[in-house]
């Protein structure tokens, strides 16, 4: 901890670093907001789908155990605002030249990489320059921000492709607020010196934090988390859309606008949901909201023939019973570190977890393309299913301690 770390200080950093969050993801589910629409127009697969959904993540995997760790040896904002100019040029890359599976391929996965620089060193930042009891009710603030952002990213790309003229507009103005996250966090972030080891380590030696017993039950928990969490996210809109095309006349909110409020709800519950973890057993907490979001995923995907509207509440509550352990997961993962080995654990839980997330939306699309398409119901419930019974899995990993 720095000497900076003073209670002014860290209400500055948190506002700072969840507004700038909230900025750096508007790009993020920017494909999954438009997926009816980009596989209308490029021809694309459920499976092809799946993979530009869910490669974002798959770049965030193979940045995010060097980008997280290095902040356990230089300032977490130096690499902040790398990653926040590697989001604006994504997104910018996109606007100009995605054309089709390939390219839209490449430019998400940079996408992934620029996440890996701002999400977790995030909050690594933020755990550096905070300290005391508020401290793990700050960390729940920013990781709920995430689904602030989510919910800015589709409101924000649904909104302008249809108001502004497509999606080109709506990705040009992701990579603008990725730009103002970069300046936003170079001029107010404070910065901080970190403090060095007691003995030189291999800081990229992750073997102490895979024996860490503790701190690997959240981590594992958070993959299957994860996966469920993507999964779901991602082809919300497309299931929405098939429902409300299917019934001629229905009325309602838009699909993008139905996911905009998920991801709203989704942040309450995340809140909450750390709050419970704090008044009462964290690991019984994120049991009970694992089985409880399995046991919606089985049946969720079984109700297209059900009300428009009806359906649209499922989802909400769907998408809280998600949430309601993902920030008491992280906080846990956190306190459970070796603090000399804080941002290596972040690194592993990144990692494990947004690995899952890029799996869990090409899983999903796998399935619905081999149990009969996206115009089948029995299809769309069986891929909902699938996510539930991967975040089934989760209380069996809490138990390691």
């Amino acid at each position: 901890m720095s000497d900076a770390a003073t209670p002014s200080t860290g209400s500055r950093a948190v506002f700072c670093l969840c507004a700038a969050e909230v900025l750096t993801m508007v790009g993020v589910f920017s494909f999954p907001a438009l997926l009816p629409d980009f596989i209308a127009q490029w021809g694309l697969s459920n499976t092809e789908a799946g993979w530009i959904s869910g490669v974002v993540f798959a770049g965030y995997t193979v940045a995010v155990p060097v980008l997280t760790t290095l902040t356990d040896r230089m300032d977490a904002k130096r690499v902040y605002l790398f990653g926040a100019l590697v989001a604006a040029v994504a997104a910018l890359g996109f606007t100009l030249t995605a054309e089709g599976f390939w390219s839209a391929l490449a430019w998400r996965a940079l996408s992934g990489v620029g996440l890996a620089g701002t999400y977790m060193p995030g909050l690594k930042a933020l755990v550096d320059r905070t300290s005391g009891p508020r401290q793990p009710r700050w960390i729940s603030f920013y990781t709920a921000s995430f689904s602030l952002g989510t919910s800015g990213s589709f409101l924000v790309t649904g909104w302008v492709a249809e108001a502004l003229g497509g999606w080109r507009v709506a990705f040009g103005l992701a990579a603008a607020a990725a730009a103002l996250a970069l300046v936003l966090v170079a001029l107010a972030l404070p910065g901080v010196r970190p403090i060095p080891p007691e003995r030189k380590t291999n800081p990229f030696d992750f073997g102490p934090v895979l024996k860490n017993r503790a701190a690997m039950g959240y981590v594992l928990g958070y993959a299957v988390h994860v996966w469920e969490l993507f999964g779901a996210r991602s082809w919300m809109v497309a299931f929405l859309a098939w429902v409300l095309a299917a019934q001629p006349g229905a009325w309602g909110p838009s699909p993008t606008s139905i996911a905009t409020m998920a991801a709203l709800v989704a942040m309450a519950a995340s809140i909450i949901g750390a709050d419970w973890a704090v008044r009462f057993d964290r690991r019984r907490v994120c049991a009970a909201a694992m089985l409880g979001s399995a046991a919606m995923a089985a049946g969720i995907g079984f109700s297209g023939g059900l009300p428009y509207g009806v359906v649209a509440g499922l989802m909400l509550l769907y998408s809280a019973l998600i949430q309601i352990d993902s920030a008491a997961l992280t906080t846990g993962a956190v306190l459970a570190a070796d603090p000399a080995r804080r941002g290596a654990t972040i690194a592993v839980h990144s990692l494990l977890g947004f690995g899952a997330g890029f799996v869990g939306p090409l899983a999903f699309g796998m399935v619905l393309d081999a149990m009969g398409g996206a115009n089948s119901g029995s299809a769309w419930g069986l891929a909902f299913a699938s996510l539930g019974a991967v975040v089934a899995l989760g209380p069996l990993a809490l138990r390691l301690r």
